[in-house]
């Protein structure tokens, strides 16, 4: 084959050639291929070439895109090891009684989902009957994410099996009796069977690839054999748009997670309509995940194709499926027979020819049915391939039609998704089309039935077998709570007593403490550092050399700082969980690290350290999948708030992550301003985590990169500190310059890096002012609130509390300015349970770069601007001037 006039050249032309005229014989043997037998049969020897390249392991790159066909060629699936009419009729039942419980449910408005279900019942079935391993065998069993619409599937299959009654059935997305179920897999409202939340799409994909690397990381680190679990993701083609759901695909292959299966449910179909109208979604998945590294198995015809793939001597038919965009193959779906002979046969002579032997009957089977994702053979023999493929994560693309079995109003109808229920006649016909034995007097009152076999049923018993086999019910969430024990006082000792006249961020108080209870004996090995690319910015290249970075093919190269005493060392049994530039993959790792208690009966203690702006902010939906997954672990946002980020600016400067967290119910948030409160809110939270009664809390800390002197404890501090407010001092311990008795107050409340500035506040406002100013330190303003609210709850039960906050100020008659690095709503919190006068300080609006000093002057929050606002709160009292304020304000160059 000749070179084209004016072809670019290309990466081969820079090889050399060592013989050139072999090469000069290939290109004339398809020259002639192309000239005698035409091009495409020239293309198909080129692509049977390359396949068996690859499968030879010669060095090429893949074929990104193979034709739209099975994978798995019919004669060469394995035998089917199961009963299929046993099969098939519990996977009728489970049809049905998914569809009853929606159905039944929409008389009271609460919706639901029957048409995902419907399309992927065979891609459960089969897994659950043969593949997918419970948690009553030796290990972790398999790892299950749901997709989040396939929920009422799910739950009736536990009906069947007995694990949910009727009337739990009667109750979904009811739950606020406390025998409903949720709408989704959602583990905090159903904790013994969902072990993952997977309905905001996207985060599903993601957290399995992180859960089945975090898995691996387990096995390498000699802390569980995980070697028999396997984690599989269940999606839907729409899913896939999201982009997190293919954020970390090179990230599953690089470190070849073969226990890892994705099955994407391709039946073409999203929320509102096609997936991709003028094009094809599943060789675009395909493309995607194959150029990614992924072992890739389409399962996208049923058997009843076979006789076409027989006919198709010419290749038309596999021709057509490729050029035929999604839209128009969902409308085949619904059209009759004579409109698929015009426009999908009709489209060339070879394909007219090869539908003249066909029957009406057998073209409607294809077309309206017929699919690989409907037949369990299929679909065992791709899951079964899935397991046997070892160096890379597979993805199966299994073909479906959304609404399958639920009739002709709500099969591939582009409505389908926001169809709800089902009309009676429409339950016979589903009924009859199923083979179910319920009879026309079930629905007499008018309401569609439950069905259910028996629970001594041939059926019933035959998937109790097969679950047992398997090592017992799926999916199922066991927590076999394995308390740990309380590090050694040892490790809090530095932080407790102080930095002497060393100045000391925050941030590395935090760093050092934990390098500190890294070394515990008991629990030391169960610390799971987690930082996106960040650790020099944090402090942390200190971990590099001891506990090592994770890499499963551990280091093989030689660091070029490997001379230093901090160099980079990767490791197979690293500890450090060093993610790249990646927070939401960092998040994801730090959800299956936090939830490893569960679901593999290990606690861990993970710490996700990141740029504060760049954790709620951007990953807050991963937070609440954290919640909703019951995560346990301390999330750490360092070089917290909107001024201590010199030069940095806008995007790094975060002054509104504690409103953010604040929203989250199991985010338990303190933003401490000294070394010893950290160590006394880590000391709880070890214990309230993971000790005697674990609480289904995680921890939300910022810290700063601010260095300042560390001050040892006062005593009798701990309660206020954990609580969320203590008085750090007083006017009357000023050294210097210390106000007349008869001066003025004023409370000044702070937290974090603001204390600082309240302090130096504290000795103007008495060396300048003769204003006597206590100073309290506000660890937890979210934890005041959470409190205060509990409270009035109480009201409601006919219990009187008083809220801490509220009696921390008891008896104090001053007015109380509040401050801290963070928006006012921040502070404001509290203020409805602070009985005293109230104001205050923060830094609302964007960030900018400056330095601190001018960013603070700036918003308005350093000392001078404190000690002008309290002498104005003063003075609207009439305690103060009025014109002391004007006097300030001109002093400092307000």
């Amino acid at each position: 084959m000749s070179d084209p006039v004016g072809k670019l050249p290309s990466e081969l032309d820079q090889l050399p050639d060592r013989d050139t005229e072999e090469t000069a014989e290939w290109a004339a043997s398809l020259d002639a291929v192309a000239q005698a037998a035409g091009t495409r049969r020239a293309e198909y020897l080129l692509r049977r070439t390359l396949q068996h390249a690859e499968a030879a392991g010669l060095a090429l790159p893949k074929l990104l895109e193979t034709d739209y066909v099975n994978t798995i060629p019919t004669a060469a699936e394995p035998e089917f090891p199961g009963d299929e009419a046993m099969e098939a009729r519990i996977t009728a039942w489970n049809r049905w009684n998914a569809a009853a419980m929606v159905t039944r449910g929409s008389k009271y408005g609460v919706g639901g989902h029957i048409a995902t279900f419907a399309s992927a019942a065979w891609l459960y079935e089969t897994g659950f009957q043969h593949f997918f391993r419970g948690k009553e065998a030796d290990g972790s069993g398999d790892q299950l994410y749901i997709q989040g619409h396939a929920s009422p599937g799910i739950y009736a299959r536990a009906f069947l099996d007995g694990r949910i009654s009727e009337q739990q059935l009667d109750n979904f997305r009811q739950e606020s009796g406390g025998n409903g179920l949720p709408s989704y897999p959602h583990p905090r409202r159903l904790p013994w069977l969902w072990e993952f939340p997977t309905v905001s799409m996207g985060l599903g994909p993601l957290s399995a690839i992180y859960q089945a690397r975090f898995n691996r990381y387990l096995q390498n680190r000699s802390i569980k054999d995980t070697a028999n679990s396997h984690v599989w993701a269940f999606l839907g083609d729409g899913e896939m748009d999201e982009p997190e759901s293919t954020a970390a695909l090179a990230l599953a292959s690089r470190e070849q997670l073969d226990n890892l299966t994705f099955v994407i449910n391709c039946n073409l179909q999203r929320l509102d309509g096609p997936v991709r109208a003028n094009f094809r979604v599943v060789q675009e998945l395909e493309a995607q995940f194959r150029g990614a590294g992924w072992n890739v198995i389409k399962s996208l015809w049923g058997s009843a194709w076979d006789e076409l793939f027989q006919l198709d001597t010419t290749g038309a038919l596999v021709r057509r499926l490729r050029e035929v965009p999604d839209a128009q193959f969902q409308t085949y779906a619904t059209r009759d027979v004579a409109y698929i002979r015009q426009h999908f046969f009709g489209a060339n002579a070879e394909l007219v020819q090869l539908a003249g032997v066909l029957s009406d009957a057998k073209i409607t089977e294809c077309f309206h049915s017929s699919r690989g994702g409907h037949e369990p053979r299929k679909v065992y023999a791709a899951y079964k391939a899935a397991l046997e493929h070892k160096g890379a994560p597979t993805v199966i693309l299994a073909q479906t039609v959304k609404g399958y079995t639920l009739g002709a109003g709500f099969e591939s109808k582009n409505a389908n998704h926001q169809m709800k229920k089902l009309t009676i006649d429409e339950f016979k016909d589903m009924r009859d089309l199923l083979g179910l034995p319920i009879p026309d007097s079930a629905f007499a009152d008018g309401q569609v039935p439950y069905g259910h076999p028996g629970a001594n049923s041939p059926e019933v018993q035959y998937l109790n077998e097969r679950r047992a086999a398997l090592g017992g019910p799926a999916p199922a969430r066991k927590v076999k709570h394995v308390a740990l024990p309380a590090p050694a006082d040892r490790s809090f000792a530095p932080l407790l007593k102080g930095s002497g006249k060393q100045e000391m961020a925050t941030t590395m108080a935090f760093v050092r403490l934990v390098k500190d209870l890294m070394r515990d004996k008991e629990t030391g090995k169960r610390w799971v550092p987690i930082v996106p690319d960040e650790a020099r910015t944090f402090g942390m290249e200190s971990l590099f050399p001891s506990a090592g970075i994770y890499s499963p093919l551990g280091q093989t190269y030689e660091p070029v700082d490997r001379d230093q005493l901090m160099y980079y060392k990767e490791a197979k049994d690293g500890q450090i969980l060093n993610e790249g530039i990646t927070e939401a993959g960092a998040m994801a790792d730090f959800i299956a690290a936090c939830t490893s208690y569960a679901t593999h009966g290990e606690p861990m203690i993970p710490f996700y350290i990141f740029y504060s702006m760049f954790g709620w902010q951007r990953t807050a939906d991963q937070m609440w999948q954290l919640a909703d997954q019951l995560g346990k672990g301390f999330i750490v946002g360092a070089t917290a708030g909107r001024t201590t980020l010199t030069g940095e600016g806008l995007q790094h400067a975060d002054g509104h992550s504690h409103l953010i967290a604040s929203t989250n119910p199991a985010s338990l948030n303190y933003d401490p301003a000294f070394a010893y409160e950290i160590a006394v809110i880590v000391k709880d939270g070890l214990r309230r985590m993971y000790g005697e009664q674990p609480e289904d809390v995680f921890y939300y800390l910022t810290v700063y990169n601010e260095p300042k002197v560390q001050p040892a404890m006062p005593e009798g501090v701990e309660e206020g500190i954990l609580k969320g407010l203590y008085r750090f001092n007083t006017a009357a311990d000023l050294a210097e310059a210390a106000p007349a008795a008869d001066a003025p107050k004023v409370q000044l409340m702070a937290s974090g890096t603001a204390i600082h500035w309240v302090l130096e506040a504290q000795k103007l406002l008495a060396a300048e002012w003769n204003v006597a100013a206590d100073v309290w330190s506000a660890t937890s303003w979210g934890e005041l609130r959470r409190e205060a609210l509990e409270c009035d709850e109480a009201l409601l039960r006919g219990e009187v509390r008083t809220p801490y906050v509220t009696r921390a100020l008891e008896g104090v008659t001053s007015p109380v300015l509040a401050v801290s690095d963070w928006m006012r709503q921040v502070p404001d919190q509290i203020s409805q349970w602070v009985e005293q006068d109230w104001t205050s300080l923060g830094t609302d609006g964007f960030g900018l770069s400056d330095t601190r000093e001018g960013a603070r002057r700036h918003f308005g929050v350093d000392a001078q601007s404190i000690v002008v606002a309290a002498l104005a709160q003063l003075a609207r009292r009439g305690e103060v001037p009025a014109s002391s304020v004007k006097e300030a304000r001109e002093r400092y160059g307000l």
